[in-house]
């Protein structure tokens, strides 16, 4: 499928792009590399390509056959359902929806074959989708079936009256709780990562220290976010060199045969009802490989209590 632009007014050709299909810089420039995209017939690889005001942009939107033919082979499991959202439990090394530069079945993929009614205000590739969730993050999400309730919980987003707690096993323990409040943007030297840059966008982390392993060389800690950029959890604790077990992106060094995703789940949501205009809790269960990490090397018994949403809630409390 072609789409075709008319230049307006000066601007890099990524950033035009990215506006013009609402997509990440990151997926624009797949696609130009890709030479997918032409400038008045002529096609165009340089990502950063300075663009005149009447210039006709063709982009050729890769085909989606091939991934269409994939077999949606897993489930998700299902926390809570009514008729204007749906609470999910996404497993992790999953694709919450589809982009120019993913060719595997996504959670949208599975949220049309389930024929769940979806919000349609976010496009077609992303239907239904409020909130999202890294590939390899595992979690709670809530989608909306109907594009007023996704109007609110949108609202929602942006006055913090819903949110998530995550939790998350480092890899060397905190000193201390902590809120790390510091600018975030695409790492200038790796574009596959976000960093620390100065003229970034805003961001605001806390974390909990819960439990630590036996050998008190890892930790369970749970994060709460105040702003929602690509990588936060992630970026903010590489700032203070400490890292997610599995996160080889952004600094672990431990053995990747036996963690083969990074050790991040979105545990708890609450959010205050589309409809119904009630407070309301979703607990995410957590996924069976980081409980056997659990059962081999923190106390159980402790984890248990630590765990609790109750507990978690007013750890932050104490101090943000």
């Amino acid at each position: 499928m072609n789409k075709n632009f008319i230049v307006e007014e000066e601007n890099r050709l990524d950033k035009f792009l990215s506006i013009q299909l609402q997509e990440t810089r990151n997926q624009i420039e797949h696609l130009i590399k890709k030479e997918y995209v032409k400038i008045d017939g002529i096609v165009i690889t340089k990502t950063g390509h300075k663009l005149k005001i009447n210039q006709n942009i063709e982009v050729t939107l890769p085909e989606v056959t091939t991934k269409e033919a994939l077999a949606i082979n897993f489930d998700v499991e299902i926390i809570y359902e009514d008729e204007e959202i749906l609470v999910i439990n996404k497993p992790s090394n999953l694709v919450v929806h589809d982009a120019p530069s993913v060719n595997e079945p996504t959670l949208v993929d599975w949220l049309k074959k389930k024929n769940i009614s979806l919000s349609t205000i976010s496009g077609e590739q992303r239907h239904g989708i409020v909130h999202r969730l890294d590939k390899g993050t595992s979690g709670v999400m809530v989608v909306a079936k109907s594009n007023e309730a996704h109007l609110f919980l949108s609202e929602q987003l942006q006055d913090k009256t819903m949110g998530r707690y995550y939790l998350a096993l480092i890899d060397l323990p905190l000193k201390e709780n902590t809120i790390v409040e510091k600018p975030i943007a695409r790492n200038p030297t790796n574009r596959l990562k976000m960093g620390i840059v100065n003229n970034g966008k805003s961001a605001k982390s806390a974390f909990v220290k819960l439990a630590l392993s036996q050998d008190e060389k890892t930790e369970l800690i749970s994060a709460k976010l105040f702003t929602g950029r690509t990588h936060q959890i992630r970026v903010h604790l590489s700032s203070m060199n400490r890292h997610i077990l599995g996160d080889i992106l952004y600094g672990f060094k431990g053995d990747s045969t036996k963690i083969n995703r990074v050790y991040l789940h979105a545990y708890c949501l609450y959010l205050v009802h589309p409809k119904t205009k009630k407070i309301m809790n979703f607990i995410a269960n957590i996924p069976e490989d980081m409980n056997t990490y659990f059962n081999k090397n923190f106390n159980m018994e402790e984890i248990c209590e630590k765990i609790n949403k109750t507990y978690i809630i007013n750890s932050f409390g104490s101090f943000c």
